[in-house]
């Protein structure tokens, strides 16, 4: 337990089960459902009305994001954000502990915690492994919504957290970081669609898929696993990195990642491809697609 009090991105389903069989969940202590789903497949909303983790509130990613950006889910304002997560009840001194249903084990989790750092919230967790084996290792879970004590939230927005597109365009040239693209192989390298949308890469941008990080399981694998994989991939945690993705969200898979190696200054892209896509130029578009099809 000790280590799990000094490295605190992570607990343990039963660190959490204790902490709810014990009534800590409340002003101390928030839980946060951070689950999406598209549309088609599955509602996480209802999902999360239908069973959740005792004590949890559901944080809609849909609703505490900028609604005026024509990219998903890019970072609010700090009042939003305070105003949003205020309105869950948590304070600057809540210990937030954020999980999702994914199959996967953990997908949007990562994305709401680097949320919360990037608008200097250090006290934040995800829940390891999710609410998959949260289920499998047979904790409990209702259908009782709770209605927290609102509180009050200052947000303050760490900008060395956050690339711009300006930014990631002058990194082209000037390779002041290190870039590291978490979607798949095939999107990364343009041979596939993604949603819709031509795919490839950032020029300079190394490929780690972020489930690479997570074991069959669904947990993250060890600290020495996840080194190696960097390694492998010749990315030095001692030196400046900003991860990017589709949408900024498996993007903090690689954030996360990072910090459980004591690197917790890992930037994320947050318009990511989406937003690379629409607006560079056509020569900082790295693809495989023409030449796939000759």
């Amino acid at each position: 337990m000790a280590r799990q009090s000094l490295s605190r991105a992570l607990v343990t389903a039963s660190w959490l089960a204790e902490a709810v069989r014990a009534g800590r969940v409340g002003a101390g202590l928030r839980v946060l459902d951070a689950s999406w789903y598209p549309p088609k497949e599955r509602n996480a909303r209802q999902e999360f009305k239908e069973r959740h983790i005792p004590g949890a509130s559901f944080f809609d990613i849909e609703e505490c994001r900028d609604k005026s950006s024509p990219y998903d889910f890019m970072l609010p304002s700090e009042s939003h954000f305070a105003d949003y997560v205020g309105g869950l009840g948590v304070s600057n001194d809540t210990h937030v502990v954020v999980y999702d249903g994914d199959e996967v084990g953990t997908f949007y989790a990562p994305r709401a915690w680097w949320m919360f750092r990037a608008f200097g919230h250090k006290e934040v967790s995800v829940l390891n492994g999710g609410f998959k084996n949260w289920v499998k290792e047979g904790h409990p879970v209702t259908a009782e919504v709770t209605q927290p004590t609102p509180a009050v939230f200052k947000a303050r927005l760490n900008r060395a957290l956050v690339k711009t597109f300006e930014e990631m365009i002058q990194n082209v040239s000037s390779l002041n970081f290190q870039v590291v693209d978490s979607r798949p192989e095939s999107r990364f390298r343009g041979t596939e669609l993604d949603q819709g949308l031509e795919s490839g890469h950032i020029p300079g941008a190394v490929n780690i898929p972020f489930h690479s990080f997570l074991s069959e399981t669904g947990h993250e694998k060890s600290i020495e696993e996840i080194q190696a994989i960097f390694r492998e991939k010749k990315v030095d945690l001692s030196k400046p990195l900003t991860a990017t993705c589709r949408k900024g969200v498996t993007a903090c898979q690689i954030a996360l990642a990072a910090f459980l190696c004591g690197k917790r200054d890992v930037a994320v892209y947050d318009g990511s491809w989406s937003e690379w896509f629409h607006r560079a130029p056509p020569h900082y578009k790295v693809t495989e697609l023409k030449r796939s099809k000759a």
